[in-house]
Parts: C-alpha cells; structure tokens; sequence
C-alpha cells in the first residue's frame, strides 16, 4: 500500500470511528425522549434558552453522518467539537481532573470524541470521501 493510500485510508478509518461511535450516541438520543428533556433541563439551568438543546442532535446525528460520507468533513468535525465542548462545560466540568475507578481519565470517552474531531478538522477527510476536502 502506498503512503498516500495508506493516509487516505487512515483518514477514513478515523471519520468512521468518531462517526459512526457518536451517531450511536445520537440515534439513542433521538429514540428516548427523556435524553432530550435532561438536556433541555441543563441548558435552561445554565441560564440558555431550551432551544439550545436541539443542537445536540446538530453534534450527534448531522456531524457524525457528514463525517461519515465524506462530506464537509472538517465542518463537521467543528460542529462535534463544539458538541462536546458544551457537553463538558455543561455537564462535566466537575470531571475535568478526575480519573475513573479503573485508572483511566474520567472524560475519556468525551476526550475521544473531541480530539478525535480535531485531528478530523486539521487532517481533512482525505480521498476516500464523497467530497474530498
């Protein structure tokens, strides 16, 4: 395999990973309505307007579905970013220095998402997309 391949297929391997992971995350949400009325009731606590709320379906449903075709990769990565960004600014700040019961961060899992996303954004979506950026 050539290095350029190699990257091109690398680069596909992680737009699947973040994406199709966090749309798993998204679907659930979509599926239980009480995931939305919990985050509803965070956002207003916070001082913001409920509607803020539905962008979490922006972060976990529409992202991850263009990171997963190839399509405004890098917009796409922005918009998971700024998804997890206010997941732990709103939810988990309390977390940020803590670590798991089994040694591992505690925010690993959103740690994943969000740098996942940024190594996405500053890669781009390599060949092996439906509109290569």
């Amino acid at each position: 395999m050539t290095k350029e391949l190699s990257d091109d297929v690398g680069k596909l391997l992680l737009r699947f990973t973040v994406g199709g992971l966090l749309l798993l995350h998204g679907v659930a949400k979509l599926l239980h309505s009480g995931s939305l009325n919990f985050i509803t009731g965070v956002v207003e606590s916070a001082g913001l307007p409920a509607f803020v709320a539905y962008g979490v379906f922006v972060g976990e449903v529409i992202a991850p579905v263009l990171l997963i075709v190839g399509v405004f990769s890098r917009i796409g990565a922005g918009l998971v970013m700024i998804n997890m960004l206010a997941a732990i600014g709103l939810v988990h700040m309390g977390e940020i220095l803590q670590l798991s019961q089994h040694g591992g961060w505690a925010l690993e899992l959103q740690g994943f998402y969000l740098f996942g996303a940024l190594c996405i954004a500053l890669l781009g979506s390599g060949r092996l997309a439906l509109m290569p950026d």
